[in-house]
């Protein structure tokens, strides 16, 4: 499976589905799926998920997904648009709670910072929450 397969898909194959809204409108692009593996494993398929640019075709990315066999193209799309919040939120992990200050000798300390800055991070998201709702003024949360 390469790019030059992805290319070659009949229009058919494509549909324009938007993944979310993002800030200037839903991102709309041609999505397409095919199958990596033919065989089901316990229910589960793996697909290639292709995102094609309406204004220049040949700029198509892709994703590798693992989903229950009867997943959707529209919820295979949605899910992949659900990036940013994700990024989003990590950035906001490292900014706060300092998720990208540790250095990695040892994975017991490792998971130690790790444990220690998720506890961290949902008491602050907790805490953020709690004064939302205690004032009412737009703030963003992860």
């Amino acid at each position: 499976m390469c790019a030059a397969d992805l290319a070659a898909l009949p229009a058919a194959k494509w549909k324009r589905i938007s993944c979310g809204p993002g800030a200037h409108g839903q991102r709309f692009y041609d999505r397409a799926r095919l199958d990596v593996r033919t065989e089901w494993s316990h229910g589960f398929g793996h697909w290639v998920l292709a995102r094609r640019s309406i204004s220049d075709p040949t700029d198509i990315a892709y994703n590798h997904c693992y989903a229950p066999a009867r997943t959707t193209l529209t919820r295979l799309t949605q899910i992949a648009g659900r990036r940013w919040p994700v990024e989003e939120c990590f950035q906001q992990a490292k900014n706060e709670a300092g998720l990208d200050q540790y250095q990695v000798r040892d994975w017991r300390a490792w998971y130690a910072h790790i444990t220690l800055f998720m506890a961290t991070h949902a008491l602050l998201t907790a805490a953020r929450t709690l004064a939302a709702q205690a004032n009412p003024t737009p703030q963003q949360t992860c």
